[in-house]
């Protein structure tokens, strides 16, 4: 079984309202945040012909951890506290973890961080406890728009139109990242120059 997240980028305001509630589930401070979203945007105006035209663009990225198929995070972890559990979520054993961060170094979502307050790693568990109980992550139960959906990543993926990456998002090739993307209009493909992270010191 693998679990992983439907995100859907025709739908997300970029409220962050799932990134708020996962904060405060979580109790995290300030500078730890294990949902992000990004403002993408990018485009122009222009005169042409005597008339002004434009290619400009916006959109959202909802992310959290990828829970990947190739976690790179697992591999390089030198004690094993990073491991993969029985439903595909990537998970930090606190009982082995030495806070030496290549978890953190290796990752490139940015998904798991060394604790200021413990020293250990800490990332989105894709709120286990609550799956456990045949309930939604709490970003997902938070959603206003009903952008973010959880489940088994084989019913996600047989949907329309579906991607596992846009822009801002690395190349999805090395780590099989257990997500699922429906993109709006003006998404853009993993490496995309002609945007960028409009938010970038917020994420």
């Amino acid at each position: 079984m693998q679990y992983g997240f439907y995100f859907d980028s025709a739908r997300c305001t970029g409220c962050k309202t799932c990134m708020l509630a996962c904060k405060d589930y979580k109790d995290l401070g300030a500078d730890v945040s294990f949902r992000k979203v990004f403002d993408y945007e990018g485009g122009a105006w222009a005169m042409e012909n005597g008339a002004w035209r434009q290619d400009a663009f916006m959109y959202h990225l909802s992310i959290s951890c990828n829970h990947c198929g190739n976690p790179v995070c697992v591999h390089v972890c030198p004690t094993g506290a990073m491991h993969k559990d029985e439903h595909g979520l990537v998970l930090v054993d606190t009982h082995v973890c030495v806070g030496c961060g290549y978890c953190e170094l290796s990752c490139p979502y940015g998904a798991p961080k060394v604790s200021e307050d413990t020293r250990q790693s800490t990332k989105c568990d894709g709120c286990v406890e609550r799956i456990l109980e045949g309930l939604d992550p709490i970003c997902v139960r938070a959603c206003p728009m009903r952008a973010l959906d959880f489940g088994e990543i084989s019913g996600f993926r047989q949907k329309a139109s579906v991607v596992n990456s846009i822009a801002p998002m690395p190349d999805p090739v090395h780590t099989s990242p257990n997500i699922v993307i429906r993109p709006c209009p003006a998404a853009r493909e993993p490496g995309d120059l002609t945007g960028h992270v409009a938010n970038e010191k917020e994420v």
